[in-house]
C-alpha cells in the first residue's frame, strides 16, 4: 500500500526525489509537461522516436535525460524502462502523452488506418503501461497520468479513429484505477481542450475552429504550458487520494456547449 503523505502545504506538490518518464516529450504538449515537472524537483525521461532530438531536448532542461524508443516497439520499451529503473532505482510517473491523429472522415479512413491509431494511442499504451507497473508496484507506489481528450466536443472535427482511441484510453484508465488501487498505484487522465502547439497550427487556421474560441467561457485557446499544473498536480503528493478520474482542462467548453 502507498504510505500516507506527511507533507504538508505546498509541498505536497513537490515532485522533488521522483523520476518519472513522458512519452512523446520532444515537443507540444508533452514537452510542456516534462519541463514543469522537472521544474517542481522531479528528474524526468524525454521520451520520443528521434534519439538525437530526445537528446537536445533532455540538455535543455535540468533534471532531464533522454530515454528514446518507439512505443509500439515493445521489446526496445521494455528494455529502456528496466535501464531507467537500473540507473535511477525507481520509476514514480509514467505520463503516457504520446499519440497520433488522423483528422479525415469516416469514408476515408480504412480498417487498416484505423487499426494503426488504435495500436499506438491505446494498444502500446496499455502495453507501457503493464511494464512500468511491474516495477511500481515492487515498491508498492506510482502513478499512471493518461492524457486523453475532451472527447464530446473533439468528436465533430471529423477523425473518429483517435476520438475512438482516446474514449478507449478513459475506459483503460478507469479499469486500471481499480484494478491496481491495492497495490499503491493510482491511475488518473487529463482531458485537453483545445490547445495551440507548433503541430496543430495550420488545423487551428481554419475558420470553423477559430470561430470555437468564441464559444470558450476564457475566450480563447490554451497554452501548451496551461496543461502542466495538471500533470504536476496528478504526480504529486496532492492527489495522493485521487484515482480513477478524468480532470478536464478545457477553458470550460465542455460545459457550455
Amino acid at each position: 500500500m502507498t504510505p500516507v503523505a506527511t507533507t504538508s502545504g505546498l509541498e505536497r506538490f513537490s515532485l522533488s526525489g521522483r523520476i518519472a518518464l513522458v512519452t512523446g516529450a520532444t515537443r507540444g504538449l508533452g514537452l510542456e509537461i516534462a519541463r514543469g515537472m522537472a521544474a517542481a524537483g522531479a528528474v524526468v525521461g524525454i521520451n520520443g522516436r528521434d534519439a538525437a532530438r530526445a537528446r537536445e531536448v533532455a540538455k535543455g532542461i535540468p533534471n532531464a535525460f533522454a530515454a528514446s524508443f518507439d512505443i509500439t516497439d515493445l521489446c526496445a520499451a521494455e528494455s529502456a524502462i528496466d535501464d531507467l529503473v537500473a540507473r535511477y532505482g525507481h520509476l514514480d510517473c509514467l505520463v503516457n502523452n504520446a499519440a497520433v491523429r488522423d483528422r479525415r472522415p469516416l469514408h476515408d479512413i480504412a480498417a487498416e488506418d484505423f487499426r494503426r491509431l488504435i495500436e499506438t494511442n491505446l494498444v502500446a499504451q496499455y502495453a507501457l503501461s503493464r511494464v512500468v507497473v511491474r516495477h511500481m508496484a515492487a515498491r508498492g507506489q506510482g502513478r499512471l497520468v493518461f492524457i486523453s481528450s475532451m472527447v464530446g466536443p473533439q468528436s465533430f472535427q471529423g477523425d473518429p479513429a483517435y476520438v475512438a482511441s482516446k474514449g478507449g484510453l478513459e475506459a483503460l484508465m478507469r479499469a486500471l484505477a481499480v484494478e491496481l488501487g491495492d497495490k499503491g498505484i493510482s491511475a488518473n487522465a487529463i482531458a485537453p481542450g483545445f490547445f495551440l502547439t507548433d503541430g496543430n497550427a495550420l488545423f487551428f487556421a481554419q475558420p470553423r475552429i477559430a470561430e470555437l474560441a468564441r464559444r470558450i467561457p476564457l475566450q480563447r485557446f490554451g497554452r501548451p504550458d496551461e496543461l502542466v499544473g495538471a500533470a504536476i498536480f496528478l504526480a504529486s503528493d496532492a492527489a495522493s487520494y485521487i484515482t480513477g478520474q478524468v480532470l478536464t482542462v478545457d477553458a470550460g467548453l465542455s460545459v457550455a456547449l
